[in-house]
């Protein structure tokens, strides 16, 4: 039968954390391991070795194509490389978690590096842009502050803290314009920032915004 949202955490959650954060990165590439890293030895380093067991069960244990179209295991998503590669790939990552949690050796803090670190460190922001600011904004409100005014109306008390912490972390980083924007597109804006406001100076009216509601 398939996995319930219960097992597929016991047995495969972390996996899948560590996975996801290769998709759209080569698999070759050491930088979405480190973002993992990074993040968590920030946030659950209890997390990584459970990340290394999990790895390791699953290249022990592969799944057959049944218990895959059952449901009853975790499909790995695409992370381009062929099936017969997996596995070892697999072994390697649970190998480089390893080696940091016995060496005690966390990445170096540092802005995001790719989509998961950015909604891994910014869940709330994520929520925001990409739930009030998508594509279908202008069809839905009249401007970007009726958009503001909806999520606070809407949004319990504690998220809008949450958010208003993850913004002054945003702002705390050293950022120039183009990598506002480019942080203000992996987070999952769709809409431009209203005029005459860069995307800096928009984050920053939209934290006054959030101190002064």
């Amino acid at each position: 039968m398939p996995l319930t949202p219960r097992e597929h955490d016991r047995k495969y959650g972390e996996l899948d954390h560590v996975i996801r954060a290769h998709l759209g990165r080569g698999a070759d590439e050491r930088e979405p391991l480190s973002a993992y890293l990074r993040h968590t030895w920030r946030t659950r380093p209890w997390a990584i070795p459970v990340a290394e067991q999990q790895l390791r069960e699953y290249a022990d244990n592969p799944p057959g194509r049944l218990r895959l179209r059952l449901g009853e295991f975790y499909p790995v998503p695409d992370v381009g490389l062929p099936d017969t590669e997996i596995q070892s790939w697999l072994v390697s990552l649970a190998d480089r978690l390893k080696e940091s949690v016995e060496t005690g050796q966390a990445p170096p803090p540092a802005t995001p590096q790719t989509r998961w670190e950015w909604h891994a460190r910014f869940p709330e922001l994520v929520q925001l842009l990409g739930g009030w600011f998508s594509q279908d904004m202008p069809d839905e409100f009249e401007d970007h502050d009726a958009a503001l005014r909806d999520y606070l109306r809407t949004s319990d008390s504690g998220l809008i803290a949450q958010l208003t912490g993850e913004l002054h972390d945003l702002l705390t980083l050293p950022l120039d314009e183009s990598d506002y924007a480019l942080a203000l597109e992996e987070l999952g804006m769709e809409v431009d920032p209203p005029a005459p406001y860069a995307p800096g100076a928009w984050l920053v009216s939209l934290a006054e915004q959030l101190r002064s509601a």
